[in-house]
C-alpha cells in the first residue's frame, strides 16, 4: 500500500498513526496538499489527502474511509474500535467529537492563511467557539493515565483526540492547555507511543 499526503496534514496523520499501530506496511508519499500533482486529481477528483493506493484496487481517499478500510486488514484487537455494545458507541461519539475539533482547527487555520481583507471574523470566531467548547467536553472526562473512553486499552479516539490536540499546538490555537490542564495532562502518555513520536512532523513543536 502507498499512503499520499503531507507531512502536517492532522487528516494524514491519524491515518498514519493508525498504520503504525496495526503494524501495517505501507510506503508514504508527500504532496503539496495545495498544489496536487495532475495525475492525482484523475485517481482522487475530491483534490484532498490522505490517498490510499491499494494494489489491484481503486484508491481511496477521505481519512475515515481509509481506516474503515484498514479495519478490515487486522484482528479485531487492532481495530482499535469495540465491535458491540454501548461501549463502541462511546467510542465512535468521541471519535466525532475529536474529529470535529481537527476540522474546526483546519477551518479556522485556511480562513487566517487568506489575506487579512478577506478573512472572516465570523468564521474564524465561529470555529475558535467550537473548538473551545470541545475542549470543556474533553476536559471534563479526561484523567490522567486512563483512556478517553475509560476502558483498559487505546481506542481510536484516544488516537483521533490526541492528533487533534498536537495540531492545535501546531496551529497555536490560543492556550488550549491552560484552560483544560487536565487533558494536556492526559495527552502527555498518548504523545510518548511510538506511532504518535514516529509520526510527529518536523515542523510541530511540543510546548513544555
Amino acid at each position: 500500500m502507498k499512503l499520499i499526503g503531507s507531512n502536517t496534514s492532522p487528516y494524514v496523520r491519524k491515518v498514519r498513526v493508525y498504520l503504525d499501530e496495526a503494524g501495517l506496511d505501507y510506503d508514504f508519499e508527500v504532496v503539496d496538499a495545495w498544489k496536487p500533482d495532475p495525475s492525482l486529481l484523475v485517481i482522487a477528483p475530491i483534490g484532498k489527502v490522505p490517498i490510499l493506493i491499494r494494489p489491484g484496487c481503486e484508491a481511496l481517499c477521505e481519512s475515515n474511509l481509509i481506516l474503515e478500510y484498514l479495519y478490515t486488514l487486522v484482528p479485531a484487537e487492532k481495530r482499535l474500535v469495540p465491535t458491540e455494545g454501548e461501549y463502541r458507541w462511546q467510542v465512535l461519539r468521541l471519535q466525532m467529537l475529536a474529529s470535529g475539533m481537527i476540522d474546526a482547527a483546519a477551518t479556522r487555520t485556511v480562513e487566517l492563511r487568506k489575506p487579512a481583507p478577506t478573512q472572516s471574523p465570523i468564521v474564524v470566531d465561529r470555529e475558535l467557539g467550537r473548538i473551545d467548547r470541545l475542549l470543556i467536553a474533553f476536559e471534563n472526562i479526561a484523567a490522567p493515565g486512563r483512556f478517553i473512553a475509560g476502558g483498559e486499552r487505546m481506542t481510536i479516539a484516544d488516537l483521533v483526540l490526541g492528533v487533534a490536540l498536537q495540531y492545535l499546538d501546531f496551529r497555536h490555537t490560543p492556550d488550549w492547555r491552560n484552560s483544560a490542564p487536565k487533558l494536556a495532562s492526559w495527552l502527555t502518555p498518548i504523545t510518548q507511543r511510538p506511532s504518535f513520536k514516529r509520526t510527529l512532523p518536523l515542523e510541530f513543536v511540543t510546548p513544555t
